[in-house]
């Protein structure tokens, strides 16, 4: 049996992590016995410790395992052209990196390791999951080699790895620039032209032309990178809420799903915006924080506190780390409140756009009843709630502002009141003092990445609990549907059977039970029965959209079904596209959406089919419900249930309807639902639900003439 993805990936892993393991304590052993000193022991210490944690039994997604593995194999390529150094060309030698980048890369891995177990990133990372372990193969077009069609992951994978070494390399050209600054200036005190000059074009230059062009690039790449996977997330998304009536069971799940088109349009493109901000943000301030770490102490190395001989190891770098650590926790307890108040503040947001929505919907019902006092009260309250949140919001944040701003405004002062002292007792030039205060500056914006991204973070912590709990929802309804009771077989017969079928509410209280129901194929039958005795819900339980109950449903195999429900959808768009639906609009022939308009007593929208329209706001309800009946005219089903379908319209106009029907459709099997007694002629079959003692309500034939 071959091996699954995720048993390929860890078997990966494992070897990946033997072989760090292997290669960190061999170049642990030669430094040790001084056979030689290519690779310090914190390089080697840094690999055997992401070696234990790539074998640790920690659970890892696509996501994560991506980072894992990318900085893994970063560590291994670098630890193995460390070791080989000594054996290469001087000017192969001159382009190795310095051991630091091999313990950076370890760095990289191990934090991925740990933050994958950390269960609010755990979370944000099982969103990404699915894009990263997608099999589709779509296409991408690439310069110079034109469209070409690639697995969706490794185009992810390509991309992201790109933009994450365009990162870094960005980050080396930094730490380049900061030595350059430093010898600048100097030339600058010593007034030594010819260097000033030269370290402007021949250095200056050169690294700032690498850096615009690799911005432009990362823009480029990164721009491709969100926007396929926006639309791979939001088609997968559609399709799981769409998918065998899961949006339509999601109504079931207690309210915890509100405002799904927010969480597909709005969250969505949030979330990867934000998580991709967020990740490589990160990596880059990390990478930073490394970089100007060592550069801070060893800038650190020979100075001692002004007016004394007492040297501190790393004086300025702990001094830079203190005042981010207060910086930080002081931000956390100022602005933890925002998390559920921006939650809270797009549930409000979005309930008042899906008011204003509906409100224009139904805006005749509402005009004609006077409902606009009503209205305007439920808009006030709605709209109240929503301003109220949005104060407390801002009661949080204009401290948080306060605070951030003033740490702001002192990086650019502390550095230099750090550095100046060691400047003014001589101990450094002018332009070591600017370095020093460049790199604190640096090792400080580093440290305080969660100082300056606190709202963004819990408004992300709000976008990734909605998402979260959207897909929890889906998985719930799927659930519901694959763990129901009622049982769909397929069937060799003709007929719809119903050995034994009990049908439930969502709260699980019986409402009908129901034994040796037959619909015969080519019977024209007629269902009625009381309000609330379980007619409609037979219907939907016959659809399969129905999760509430037990017992059995026969249907013959490969034959259609097509329910009208008393109100129809229309969608949003030109005629023809509403009359073909649930068709592809263009499916139908010319004359057959004609012909069937006709017999629906709706010629004069046969000039109108091209026309874009709100058409559930233009058209009556008798109107939409022979619109209705034209689509079923058009899809030819081989059985058609009408629930109620001609509810809307007037007598003689219902018996036409029924006549287009069978005239249209002599080979449809019509089950209705209806209560006029006007509709019996129109069938062979009376049956009835009827309550018995018991409270329950069960199917008996009625004459057909009652």
């Amino acid at each position: 049996m071959p091996s699954s993805p995720s048993m390929s990936s860890a078997r990966f892993l494992r070897l990946l992590a033997l072989a760090i393991g292997a290669v960190s304590l061999a170049a642990f052993v030669v430094t040790l016995t001084g056979v030689g000193d290519n690779v310090p022991l914190y390089v080697s210490l840094a690999g055997l410790v992401l070696a234990g944690g790539m074998l640790a039994p920690i659970p890892l997604g696509a996501f994560g395992r991506f980072f894992v593995v990318f900085y893994a194999l970063g560590f291994l390529g670098l630890i193995l052209l460390f070791l080989v150094e000594p054996a290469l060309p001087e000017s192969l030698r001159a382009i190795i990196p310095p051991p630091l980048t091999g313990f950076t890369a370890a760095a990289f891995g191990v934090l991925a390791l740990a933050m994958s177990r950390v269960p609010v990133v755990a979370n944000i990372f099982a969103i990404a999951d699915p894009y990263f372990e997608t099999e589709d193969r779509l296409p991408i077009n690439l310069p110079f080699f034109g469209t070409v069609i690639a697995r969706e992951k490794w185009v992810a994978y390509i991309l992201l790895g790109v933009i994450i070494l365009i990162n870094l390399g960005q980050v080396g050209v930094s730490v380049k620039l900061s030595f350059w600054g430093r010898d600048w200036l100097d030339s600058i005190q010593n007034k030594n032209a010819p260097e000033f000059w030269r370290l402007l074009f021949q250095v200056w230059v050169p690294w700032v032309a690498v850096l615009i062009a690799s911005n432009v690039i990362e823009f480029v790449l990164l721009s491709v990178y969100k926007i396929r996977w926006r639309a791979w997330t939001t088609t997968r998304l559609i399709a799981r809420w769409l998918d065998n009536g899961t949006h339509y069971r999601l109504q079931f799940n207690g309210g915890s799903v509100d405002n799904p088109d927010q969480r597909i349009q709005e969250d969505v493109n949030k979330y990867i915006a934000t998580t991709y901000s967020l990740t490589i943000s990160m990596i880059q301030q990390i990478s930073t924080l490394i970089s100007f770490a060592v550069i801070l102490w060893g800038l650190s190395a020979s100075l001692t506190i002004p007016g004394t001989e007492t040297k501190v190891p790393g004086l300025l770098f702990w001094i830079s780390l203190i005042y981010a650590a207060i910086g930080t926790y002081v931000a956390h307890k100022i602005g933890r409140r925002l998390i559920p108040l921006n939650f809270q503040q797009e549930q409000y947001e979005a309930s008042f756009r899906f008011s204003l929505a509906r409100l224009r919907e139904y805006a005749e019902p509402v005009a004609l009843l006077g409902g606009e006092n009503a209205e305007k009260n439920t808009l006030g309250e709605r709209f109240r709630a929503l301003i109220g949140n949005f104060f407390r919001i801002v009661g949080v944040q204009k401290w948080l502002t306060a605070f951030t701003q003033l740490y702001g405004s002192s990086n650019s002062v502390i550095p230099y009141v750090v550095a100046a002292p060691f400047y003014f007792v001589g101990q450094i030039t002018f332009g070591v003092l600017n370095q020093t205060a460049g790199a604190f500056g640096r090792v400080d914006a580093a440290l305080a990445f969660f100082i300056d991204r606190y709202s963004t973070l819990a408004d992300f912590k709000a976008v990734v609990d909605r998402l979260s709990s959207f897909n929890q929802s889906i998985d719930a309804a799927i659930e519901r549907r694959e763990q129901s009771g009622i049982e769909r077989h397929a069937s060799a017969g003709n007929d719809i059977a119903i050995p034994a079928l009990s049908l439930s509410l969502p709260d699980g209280k019986v409402i009908a039970k129901l034994a040796d129901l037959a619909l015969r194929k080519g019977e024209r039958t007629l269902l009625v029965g009381p309000s609330g005795s379980g007619k409609s819900t037979l219907f939907r339980a016959i659809a399969g959209i129905w999760p509430f109950g037990a017992g059995v449903i026969e249907q013959p195999a490969g034959q259609s079904v097509m329910l009208l429900p008393q109100r129809p959808y229309i969608p949003i768009g030109t005629l023809r596209g509403a009359i073909s639906y649930p068709a592809i609009e263009g499916v139908h022939a010319e004359a057959d959406i004609q012909r069937a308009l006709d017999a629906v007593h709706l010629p004069a929208l046969k000039t109108r089919l091209d026309e874009e329209a709100n058409w559930s706001q233009i058209l009556s309800g008798g109107e939409q419900q022979r619109l209705a009946v034209a689509r079923a005219l058009l899809a030819k089903p081989e059985w058609l249930f009408l629930d109620e379908a001609t509810a809307a319209l007037d007598e003689p106009l219902e018996q036409a309807v029924y006549a287009a029907i069978r005239e249209s459709l002599p080979g449809t099997t019509i089950v209705s639902i209806g209560h006029r007694s006007s509709l019996i002629a129109n069938h062979d079959r009376r049956i009835e639900m009827r309550q018995g003692a018991d409270g329950l309500y069960a199917i008996a034939d009625s004459p057909v003439r009652a």
